[in-house]
């Protein structure tokens, strides 16, 4: 389906909203909590496609989900013994669910088979595979194991030291949980931080890892500064994690497309509320600052407190609001390899920013995103340069002039982040924009195209796939 945008005609707009729970910390709540001795509660999950897969694959595992309202799933544990699926594991369009279960599959005894749709199937699994099998699993697939649907022999696994190729927070998180059934402990190296969602919320589960280097433990305060080189994760095996309690914030990734919107009309006005504010995850905002774009950050006290499981607060996500006010001017974009891991999923919004930028932009070392839902990179050059955009691809990055942008026909290659992507550029263009197959956006973001069109409402769009508008301004002026 459809959806028309029109631009905004550099109106600013003023408002308040709060963004979807955190697809990535979902994910790891519903497989941690399958993994546990008992019930843990996860409060605010994702409703998105991805995390839904996610969420039916452990349950055709054995973990029981009982839901006590819209926002609150309760999740009887297998205390670290899955059952043997009766049918083919479905990942839908989740890389995370894929990747992750085949590590928690590689360490039980029995045969399963994960797949997904088109788009899955596509993307390379051999970063994982490939290790797994060096801790005993015996693991086949297309492509000779690099892609699914992939046949998993699990086993006890043997402990490994594996030093990560490529940064991905994806295939550590993998190794850590195939870590928690090997007979000894497994040794991580990553040669760049990344998102340590999977760290932290293995300490609110009782398990015992260790992290070293370059960034703080997941019970350590939240550093002043990025972190400027890899670390460490060690995990002892095996072990069977205890039930657990945690509250999803909203996720930074969906917050950007807000926050760049805003920042790129002079005057524009905008708080996100309650968003996380992990600091191996906030690689947007920092290229903002460095940009000359103004952020006021507000983070939320940590209370310090256990809960009713028996958890301390250590292993809790950091959040709280963000408030942005779009500058008049601001400068180039300018990113590093080392930039890349802790904003992967912002490039596209990012390289839409840019074209309003004062000076060109410059994206290098993010030839990860090709491997993506879709070739992100060549997708939103394309599609941008369709809309009037002075942007050039290279093998590993973007080359962006300040560009004015207009209304075209465009397509996401069903895609839910270049979806989003698109509307901003719509939104910021003259005249009217169509994009093809926009109800992707549901795979993180349901209701996208309404929050979008309700936060700014001087523009319009037509449609109502990933979320309709008709046109209504919230009471407050601003989005809920």
């Amino acid at each position: 389906m459809k959806q028309v945008i029109k631009g905004l005609g550099g109106r600013p707009f003023t408002g308040r909203f709060t963004p979807p729970p955190d697809k990535s910390i979902t994910h790891r709540a519903f497989m941690l909590a399958a993994l546990a001795a008992g019930e843990s509660e996860v409060i605010n999950p994702s409703s998105g496609l991805d995390c839904r897969s996610t969420l039916a694959c452990v349950e055709a595992l054995g973990a029981r989900a009982r839901w006590e309202g819209p926002e609150r799933v309760i999740i009887t544990g297998t205390a670290g013994h899955p059952t043997e699926p009766v049918d083919i594991l479905d990942a839908g369009n989740s890389g995370t669910t894929t990747r992750l279960l085949s590590g928690v599959l590689a360490g039980q005894p029995f045969f399963s088979i994960l797949t997904g749709d088109a788009s899955l199937r596509s993307r390379p699994m051999g970063r994982v595979t490939k290790p797994l099998r060096q801790m005993g699993a015996t693991i086949s697939g297309r492509g000779g194991g690099d892609l699914a649907p992939l046949a998993i022999n699990g086993t006890r696994l043997r402990p490994i030291d594996y030093a990560l190729p490529v940064a991905s927070a994806q295939v550590k998180s993998c190794l850590i949980l195939a870590g928690l059934a090997a007979d000894g402990e497994t040794v991580i190296t990553e040669p760049l931080a990344t998102r340590d969602h999977t760290e932290r919320m293995l300490v609110k589960a009782g398990a015992r890892l260790h992290v070293a280097a370059g960034a703080p433990s997941p019970a350590a305060a939240a550093p002043a500064a990025p972190p400027s080189r890899g670390r460490q994760v060690r995990v002892p095996g095996p072990q069977i994690l205890r039930p657990f309690s945690v509250r999803i914030p909203g996720d930074i990734s969906s917050a950007a497309f807000f926050l760049a919107l805003a920042a790129a009309i002079p005057g524009a006005r905008l708080t996100v509320e309650e968003v996380g504010l992990n600091p191996l995850r906030d690689g947007f905002q920092r290229s903002l600052v460095k940009a000359g774009i103004p952020l006021e950050t507000r983070a939320a006290p940590a209370t310090g407190a256990g809960d009713a499981y028996g958890n301390d607060a250590y292993g809790d996500e950091p959040w709280g609001d963000i408030t942005l006010t779009g500058p008049q001017s601001f400068r180039g974009l300018n990113l590093e390899a080392e930039d890349i891991p802790d904003l992967v999923d912002e490039v596209p919004i990012l390289a839409v920013l840019a074209t309003q930028a004062s000076e060109p932009s410059l994206i290098r070392g993010a030839a990860e995103l090709r491997v993506k839902e879709s070739d992100r990179l060549a997708g939103i050059a394309g599609q941008l340069a369709a809309m009037g955009a002075r942007i050039e691809e290279r093998p590993d990055g973007l080359y962006i002039e300040p560009s004015r942008l207009r209304g075209a026909q465009v397509r996401t290659y069903g895609d839910h982040r270049l979806a989003m992507s698109l509307a901003v550029a719509a939104l910021l263009a003259e005249g009217e924009t169509s994009i093809e197959d926009f109800e992707c956006a549901a795979v993180s973001f349901p209701g996208f195209g309404e929050e979008l069109a309700r936060l700014t409402s001087g523009g319009s769009t037509e449609g109502n796939e990933a979320g309709g508008h008709d046109g209504a301004r919230p009471k407050d002026g601003g989005a809920r």
